[in-house]
């Protein structure tokens, strides 16, 4: 058997699949907890668990028995057929959650799209606004997702350019500045959607009060608060989710990538009755979406979250990373924010850009990714241990000193 190099799998994915992502030249074979191994054989530590999705770690122990006895039982019925985990996953989110209702979906995007839809309709049927003019306020720096309505209210002009027409509907606003919202809204608007922590945006933390002035508003004009907690939830900032760090419950809120610990792509939109409700038979659905293997899954990762106090975990050594990551005195630094697990270095301008930093930090076995060219994101699983972060910590300094 032929056994291929690092630069042939990197010659092979360059060659037939399309260039639509610049990952960095390594080539990952094998994982487990905090730690994944490449084809060469050299172990990393991965500050990035693929963007949030990985809370848990990598082939969490349990969330793979769940799988695959799951999978060898009963995979998929479609929504034509009820299935035996489907109702257990709605029951346990919502319990664990605080929501009433949940619809579920596969990704990220997906569930940003059912939300849409959602508050669309319910702007029609409760709110009453005309027929045709339901606006949805979003903030400049966002990430949603790529579909296309989605894309249309993206502040990225790489991200349009040449998807166009797009949806109609949607108005920008500077994030976390509360005047701004309520200047933008009007009769016709019936949602603002919102992450309560930036992270595709540079790891962007709000200011105190910000989400509490947030809930008011949407209150006062009744208008629906989204939150886009697909990122921020599921433990990543030391809450559950991330608006419970100022006490505040959205009307909707949309979950996703750890919500079933990296293993399978299971996403969710929580709500009330009163939102969810609106919508009937076929006005949404994906024959994928409650299957019986995602529920399972999802069911397992979030009680690991629970039985392991991630979230605790998360709060506790978030403090000490975004502390120690502070006190590094390096001349490419402007500043390090964050909350939780989910931390940002922001580089100045003289730096050069993050990349060659994160490329650095590969070969020195930390993986983790740039994102706006002059950040480095730093999003371990939750599991990782205060041992593992000091190893990590020495590599980043070395590297931002050097």
């Amino acid at each position: 058997m032929n056994v291929l190099s690092t630069r042939d799998y990197i010659a092979l994915e360059d060659g037939y699949i399309a260039h639509n992502y610049k990952p960095l030249d390594v080539v990952i074979t094998r994982a487990e907890g905090a730690r994944v191994w490449d084809t060469e054989g050299r172990k990393y530590l991965d500050c990035l668990s693929a963007h949030s999705a990985l809370n848990q770690g990598h082939c969490h122990p349990r969330i793979v028995r769940v799988m695959v006895e799951q999978a060898q039982r009963l995979a998929l019925t479609s929504q034509a057929f009820r299935n035996d985990q489907l109702p257990l996953l709605a029951e346990e989110l919502c319990e664990l959650t605080g929501y009433e209702m949940v619809l579920p979906m596969n990704s990220g995007t997906e569930a940003v799209e059912t939300a849409l839809k959602a508050v669309r309709r319910w702007g029609y049927t409760v709110k009453g606004v005309p027929d045709g003019q339901a606006e949805i306020i979003a903030c400049d720096g966002n990430f949603h997702g790529r579909t296309i309505t989605v894309i249309t209210f993206s502040p990225e002009e790489q991200c349009r350019d040449g998807f166009g027409p797009f949806t109609s509907g949607f108005k920008l606003i500077p994030y976390a500045d509360a005047e701004a919202l309520e200047r933008a809204i009007t009769p016709n608007t019936v949602a603002f959607l919102f992450e309560p922590i930036q992270g595709e945006g540079g790891v962007v933390v709000p200011p105190k009060g910000y989400i509490r002035d947030v809930r008011e508003i949407c209150t006062e004009h009744n208008v629906l608060m989204v939150a886009d907690e697909i990122q921020t939830g599921l433990g990543r900032t030391g809450k559950l989710l991330a608006c419970e760090h100022e006490g505040v419950r959205s009307d909707v809120v949309t979950l996703g990538k750890a919500l079933s610990g990296g293993m399978y792509p299971v996403s969710a939109v929580l709500a009330s009755r009163e939102v969810l409700g609106v919508l009937g038979p076929v006005d949404h659905d994906s024959i994928l979406s409650g299957s019986p293997l995602a529920c399972a899954v999802a069911r397992e990762a979030l009680q690991v979250i629970v039985d392991e106090n991630l979230c605790q975990r998360a709060a506790e050594l978030g403090d000490y990373f975004i502390t120690r990551l502070q006190a590094i005195e390096s001349p490419y630094v402007a500043l390090c924010r964050g909350k939780g697990l989910l931390v940002g270095i922001v580089l100045k301008p003289q730096a050069g850009g993050a990349r060659r930093f994160c490329e650095a930090l590969k070969e020195r076995g930390v993986l983790t990714k740039e994102t706006h060219g002059n950040i480095i994101r730093l999003t371990p699983p939750l599991i990782v241990t205060k041992e593992e972060l000091d190893w990590a910590l020495e590599r980043i300094e070395d590297v931002l000193c050097g």
